[in-house]
């Protein structure tokens, strides 16, 4: 299976402790192609159903319903976890997530 950067993945998140986001959920692959392409871990960021506004939230329209990007969650997976891929963020999207991305991390 082919990855790519900001694409949205199935992935099964369990095992977890504490507040870590848990449960089989769509996430966004953040992690570069050229990283998906060569390891065998991949960076992603999950999503939810159920947020309010944060700083480090992104609101998405996938599937016909609302979701957030949760930046604040970012993981290091295996890939082995990814069960499909589900879409890909659009191009406005993509835009609003680089740019929370470098007010959280860089900025």
């Amino acid at each position: 299976m082919e990855l790519n950067q900001y694409q949205i993945v199935l992935v099964n998140l369990d095992l977890t402790i504490g507040s870590e986001i848990k449960k089989t959920r769509p996430c966004v692959i953040i992690s570069p192609d050229e990283m998906n392409k060569y390891l065998r871990t991949i960076v992603l960021a999950p999503m939810t159903t159920k947020s309010r506004k944060y700083p480090t939230r992104i609101k998405v329209k996938h599937d016909r319903k609302t979701d957030w990007i949760v930046i604040d969650q970012i993981r290091t997976i295996d890939k082995q976890r990814i069960i499909k891929v589900l879409g890909k963020l659009s191009q406005a999207e993509i835009k609003e997530i680089k740019s929370v991305m470098k007010e959280t991390f860089i900025d």
